[in-house]
């Protein structure tokens, strides 16, 4: 099952990217939690075993679990030079510019991980100053830095693998990102769909050296022609264009609309899929917050290299029945309550991955919302998530399917 195949968001799911949260959590400092896109630190042994407890669910369904860190070795184990080369990419993209230090780094991966397993993680977990042991007395710098510094900044988010990439039908984006923090992640992705054996084939509709933003939660597959796509805090219209001339212009590809959501610009909103996601064929949950005045443009392709753009303003109901082929029913989080809507939102409750129509992954803290999907029907797999939501981000933030049946 080589290359990709996600041409929805219901269909039956069989192969998914996760990553372990891993060593990265615990360079997360109080002083640093802004700059790394999170509100407070989670507690790493209890974040692995909920997230363990997810893939489990997963495998339990009959997915095949895959793991980033994994695939991202096994390129590096094919070959030194490629090792190498990612090696010094990594240093240079974690902003180390001195020759110096370039070396000291190159030196200390190479003696003390010598595993590609063991240094993609430690790539992903950062790296102190107090690590490298260097000799401080001919270095001004060093003699005045803390002992803690972090020399490489840690990538605590990555276990949000939504993000970094996305499948679009048969191809991949690979994002820039709206953070230089987050940005750092798409490494990783780079050397999969550069070098894996599996993947290296998959046609490429967006780059992560394009100048504008985008990310993976805003993202998503209505239909083999039909790409929703959020304008958010974390989505530039400028790389909805890029991304729409260059699927369009595929001819693999099968898309022939992007309705380009415009959502509310905030952190509570911080993806189109931390306020909508399909959940059956005629199901969707959605926050109560875009309910009011919500812009849809619709971007075809004018038949000639170029884009149409077209800006409905009907009921989003109307929108999505017109594309998903029946009526739909919007089911909102918190069961519309506007106190349970607001703290369940902030925890994911709109957030859910759908391993087949119907039958979707949860967190089990929002358990206002997942009596209402109960209630209307739905088969609700909930997993537990007292330190995984801490990064804001629900089941469907945290995997990125390789694979859906058609």
């Amino acid at each position: 099952m080589a290359g990709v195949n996600v041409k929805s968001e219901i269909k039956p799911l069989k192969r998914v990217l996760l990553h372990r949260p891993g060593d990265e959590l615990l360079n997360l400092t109080p002083d640093t939690l802004e700059e790394l896109l999170f509100d407070d630190i989670p507690f790493l042994r209890v974040a692995q075993a909920e997230h363990d407890r997810f893939a489990e669910i997963l495998r339990s369904e009959g997915v095949e679990v895959v793991y980033l860190e994994d695939l991202v070795a096994e390129v590096v184990a094919s070959s030194k030079d490629l090792r190498e080369q990612f090696v010094y990419q990594w240093i240079e993209e974690a902003g180390i510019r001195t020759e110096r230090y370039k070396k000291i780094i190159h030196d200390y991966l190479e003696e003390n991980y010598p595993d590609p397993k063991e240094l993609v993680l430690k790539t992903m977990a950062g790296i102190n100053l107090q690590e490298l042991h260097v000799n401080k007395s001919d270095s001004l710098v060093d003699l005045v830095s803390d002992t803690c510094k972090l020399v490489c900044a840690p990538m605590p988010n990555l276990y949000f693998t939504r993000d970094p990439f996305a499948m679009i039908g048969n191809g991949v984006s690979l994002n820039h990102m709206y953070s230089e923090t987050r940005n750092r992640e798409t490494i990783y992705g780079e050397y999969v769909f550069k070098y894996h054996p599996d993947y290296k084939d998959v046609p490429l509709y967006y780059s992560r050296y394009n100048t504008f933003h985008i990310e993976g939660g805003d993202i998503l597959n209505i239909n083999d022609k039909v790409l929703a796509v959020g304008i958010s805090q974390r989505t530039e219209p400028d790389a909805i264009d890029q991304l729409a001339h260059n699927v369009f212009n595929d001819p693999t590809s099968t898309i022939e609309t992007i309705l380009a959501f415009n959502i509310p610009n905030s952190r509570a909103f911080m993806h189109l899929d931390t306020v909508f996601t399909q959940i059956d064929t005629d199901k969707f949950t959605v926050h109560p917050g875009i309910m009011g005045p919500l812009t849809v443009f619709e971007v075809t392709s004018d038949g000639n290299q170029g884009l149409k753009v077209r800006e409905r303003n009907e009921p989003l109901e109307h929108i999505l029945e017109e594309y998903v082929g029946c009526p739909v029913e919007l089911i909102p989080c918190g069961g519309g309550d506007r106190i349970a809507a607001a703290r369940e939102q902030w925890n994911d409750g709109s957030n859910t991955l759908c391993l087949r129509p119907g039958t979707i992954v949860v967190y089990e803290r929002n358990d206002v919302t997942n009596e209402v999907l109960r209630e209307k029907g739905l088969n609700v797999l909930e997993m537990p998530s007292a330190e995984l939501s801490r990064g804001r981000g629900g089941p469907r933030c945290m995997s990125m399917p390789i694979w859906r049946e058609d």
